[in-house]
Parts: structure tokens; C-alpha cells; sequence
């Protein structure tokens, strides 16, 4: 693979980890309910459902959604009953970030890596960007360790974004008051995850 392929490979990768979405708000959430190692085992579960997608965009995902509609819009649907559902478990601060703090239990590291995945790999958005934007770079290489280096960007770049802002939230200071702000968080991201379903659902 040339370096120029994977600059813009790299590049693409980047924006789409940095584009705000439920992703974010998964790792907002686990990060401020549990801290740091909670935030990491969602950010690397998210990051390892992103890598799944870029192997299977190599097995030719575009193909797949082409032949088997059905797959894609069941992908969809799922994505969009979660999303709705961690939504209105925030609304309710049933399992949200103020719950957890109120009650003084730790959320586990099996939740926070379980949550993460199931956001990555039930996204209809995510399954998009690789059958649209990912699969083009697979006709370009051609090596196996180029391959290889293909799987394993999107992966590390998705991993290496949420662990930056998972450590950035789990400062001391700027995470007591962000835990002091747990209800509006709460409310504001249950918004935004049942808006984001609505959306999913107007246009599959």
C-alpha cells in the first residue's frame, strides 16, 4: 500500500471517528459513570467492532448489502431499537450516568465494553462508511500486509480517538464537574440517542 493510500485511507478514518454521534455519547457515559478503565473497555469494545467491519469489508461488504438488502435494513433496525433504548434508560436515569453516582455502584467493565461493541456494530452509520468509503480503498491493495494494515487502522484510529477522550474526561477536576452536571447529561444524551434512532428509522 502506498502512503498516499493510506494517508487518505487514515483520513477518512479520523473524520469518521471524530463525527459526533452515539459513539461519543457511549464513551461520555462510561467514562463519567465508571472513569478511566470503564471509558477504555468502551472505547477498545467500539474500536473492535469498527475492525470487525473494515475484515468484512474485505470479504466485500458493499457486495453483501447489494445481494442481501434485508441484511442491512435488519442492521438498521436493531441499531435503531437500541439506540432508543439507551436513550430512554438516560431519560429515566435507569442505568444512566446519575443513577450509577447516586447509588454508589461501579458500572463493570463487561457493561461499558458490551455497550461500546453493540453501538459500533448495530450502526447503520458505521456499516454505510465501510460499504461506501472503505470498500474503494480495497480494490487499490493488493499484498496481504497491506490488508492487514487496512483492518488494522480504522481500528486503531477509532481506539486511540475515544482513549484520548476518555482520558481527557477522566481528569480529576473536570470530571466532578461534569459529575455534577449527571441529570443534564443524562437527559441531554437520552435526547440525542432517541433523536439519532428516529433518524435512522426516516431513512433506511
Amino acid at each position: 500500500m502506498s502512503l498516499s493510500i493510506w494517508f487518505s485511507l487514515f483520513t477518512i478514518c479520523l473524520l469518521g471517528a471524530m463525527s459526533p454521534g452515539p459513539s461519543l455519547a457511549i464513551v461520555i457515559k462510561h467514562s463519567l459513570a465508571g472513569g478511566r478503565a470503564n471509558g477504555l473497555a468502551t472505547s477498545w469494545a467500539h474500536a473492535t467492532g469498527i475492525g470487525l467491519y473494515a475484515l468484512i469489508s474485505m470479504l466485500g461488504l458493499a457486495v453483501i448489502f447489494h445481494q442481501l438488502p434485508l441484511l442491512f435494513l435488519i442492521i438498521s433496525y436493531a441499531g435503531a431499537a437500541y439506540l432508543a433504548y439507551l436513550g430512554f434508560n438516560a431519560l429515566r436515569s435507569n442505568g444512566g450516568i446519575a443513577a450509577k453516582l447516586e447509588s454508589g455502584t461501579r458500572v463493570s467493565l463487561f457493561q461499558s465494553a458490551k455497550e461500546g461493541f453493540l453501538v459500533s456494530i448495530l450502526s447503520p452509520k458505521i456499516a454505510l462508511f465501510f460499504a461506501a468509503l472503505f470498500s474503494p480503498f480495497v480494490a487499490e491493495v493488493h499484498q496481504v500486509s497491506g490488508k492487514m494494515l487496512m483492518v488494522a487502522t480504522p481500528w486503531l484510529v477509532d481506539g486511540l480517538w475515544y482513549t484520548l477522550i476518555a482520558c481527557l474526561l477522566s481528569n480529576a477536576r473536570f470530571l466532578e464537574k461534569l459529575r455534577s452536571k449527571a441529570m443534564w447529561i443524562d437527559r441531554l444524551s437520552g435526547l440525542a440517542l432517541i433523536f439519532l434512532a428516529l433518524y435512522i428509522l426516516t431513512t433506511v
